[in-house]
């Protein structure tokens, strides 16, 4: 619309000039070479417009003669693209179908139309890949690399080809070169960390998890979460070698996630060598709020060494002051109440859990209490309820069982929380445990039974085969703990 209306005005205008020279008659006179030319000014300006068009249509034809040769090499050369992209465009969809033939195919094309296009190397990678030769996809992949616009994408390449054949050092060599290339590459950050962690190389995956970060890969809190776990299983590497490094790491580890229980405890027993009572006391009691642990409670329970039991009651009922710590705090309770010889206090300890099939911990407990007051039938009936109580606590990571805290992953090599929690349980296995219970209970309570005068003794109770829930494969014979620990397994 705009464009008819600029015509209108421009045919308007036109109108109005040849008008207004209509309205104002002469005579135009041209003297050139002896001769004279008249003619009416109007009929000059008209010759004047139309050799100034005749000179236009001249020059333009001269110039597309004269580019002509050009001209024709960019058809040819636009042909030839083209031929190449359409090439490239079936080829991927050739690799992408499983195509390895075509796929092939159309990636020479496409290499000799587009020579400098990075494309094809990606798609001759693939077809090299659906051949299922390896030694070309790695000459591919490290090609790309001598390229900066490729060069990450060859590093990936290479990466996963050396994952693949099982080189850990080459696939941690590429994952880091790509890393340094670009920090915020989330499956170069990944890989690494992942092969920093599972190296138990703690220093330079805390570095990893630092960047990871800042570069806003992962949230801040997991990050901070995941670089506490790894500053603490740095600590329990030193604690036995070099105390005040184990002490370092432990603090910052604590500083960042104060819940963190192996943290608080390598810091505590270091600051306890060190004669730092008071600020170990300290840390364990914030641990403790956050996270109870028996761990937590022994460490307590001997900041001074060579105190008494009671002594040791004490500072155990000091650490519950603040937060009672439910079941845990009842069990570290009734454990040093015991050792004390409080049995009353142990037994109050205990009275709130002892009902709805209580764990194997506090069965035992329950034992040993009235065993030392005398009841040794209740003693036998506690121990019997031992045998198919819930299970103790332990720490898992993964669905993995382990008697020791690990920060990562035994199944993934990944880091991930490591749980201090019972394992689960199936109702199916509830169910079997009753009739077990009854049986292991009369076995024990009554070991022997007349019948006709002939002595029986009563088989002893069959332990239930218990089915390994989904949540916890169980703890693998070949389970790598981080060097250093200490950790006694609670319960």
């Amino acid at each position: 619309m705009i464009k008819l209306l600029w015509r209108f005005l421009l045919l308007v205008a036109l109108a109005a000039g040849f008008a207004w020279l209509a309205d104002r008659p002469g005579t135009l006179t041209i003297r050139w070479l002896g001769r004279e030319i008249q003619m009416s000014f109007i009929a000059g300006v008209v010759l004047a417009v139309l050799a100034v068009v005749a000179i236009w249509f001249v020059w333009s034809l001269f110039r597309r003669l004269w580019h002509s040769p050009q001209a024709m090499g960019r058809w040819y050369s636009f042909r030839k693209n083209r031929k190449g992209y359409e090439s490239l465009s079936r080829g991927i969809i050739a690799a992408g179908a499983g195509d390895a033939a075509a796929a092939a195919k159309h990636a020479a094309i496409a290499g000799n139309a587009l020579a400098d296009e990075p494309l094809v190397n990606v798609l001759a990678a693939q077809a090299a890949q659906l051949k299922g030769d390896r030694a070309q996809v790695k000459r591919i992949f490290e090609e790309m690399t001598k390229s900066p616009d490729t060069e990450a994408l060859g590093l990936r390449g290479l990466f996963s080809e050396a994952r693949q054949a099982g080189d850990v050092a080459a696939a941690r060599r590429h994952a880091e070169r790509a890393l340094a290339l670009n920090p915020r590459l989330s499956w170069a950050s990944t890989a690494v960390l992942q092969l920093q962690s599972g190296a138990k190389d703690w220093n330079a995956a805390t570095a990893t998890l630092v960047q990871q970060t800042k570069s806003g890969l992962i949230p801040q809190a997991e990050g901070y979460t995941k670089q506490a776990a790894m500053l603490a299983a740095e600590a329990l590497q030193l604690e036995d070698s070099d105390k005040p490094r184990a002490l370092e790491f432990a603090l910052r580890a604590h500083k960042l996630d104060p819940a963190l229980v192996p943290a608080a405890l390598v810091a505590a027993r270091v600051l306890v060598t060190q004669a730092s009572t008071r600020k170990a006391s300290k840390m364990l009691k914030e641990t403790w709020i956050l996270s109870p642990h028996p761990d937590l409670a022994d460490v307590q329970a001997h900041l001074i060494p060579g105190d008494g039991p009671d002594a040791r009651l004490d500072r155990v009922r000091e650490l519950l002051k603040e937060d009672k710590g439910g079941l845990e705090g009842a069990v570290a309770l009734a454990r040093a109440a015991t050792r004390a010889q409080r049995w009353d206090m142990a037994r109050d300890a205990l009275q709130p859990y002892v009902d709805n099939r209580p764990q194997a911990r506090v069965c035992a407990l329950m034992a040993d209490i009235e065993d030392a007051q005398g009841d040794k039938g209740r003693a036998r009936e506690w121990l019997a309820r031992a045998l198919t109580a819930p299970r103790d606590p332990i720490w898992v990571s993964d669905g993995v069982a382990s008697p020791r805290w690990t920060p990562v992953s035994p199944v993934s090599g990944e880091i991930v929380p490591c749980e201090w929690k019972a394992p689960f349980e199936m109702p199916e296995q509830l169910e079997a445990d009753r009739p077990a219970a009854t049986t292991a209970t009369a076995a024990i309570a009554a070991p022997e039974t007349t019948i006709d005068s002939e002595p029986m003794t009563l088989e002893a109770p069959r332990m239930v085969q218990h089915q390994r829930p989904p949540d916890d494969p169980g703890l693998p014979e070949d389970f790598d703990t981080p060097p250093g620990s200490r950790q006694p397994a609670a319960g």
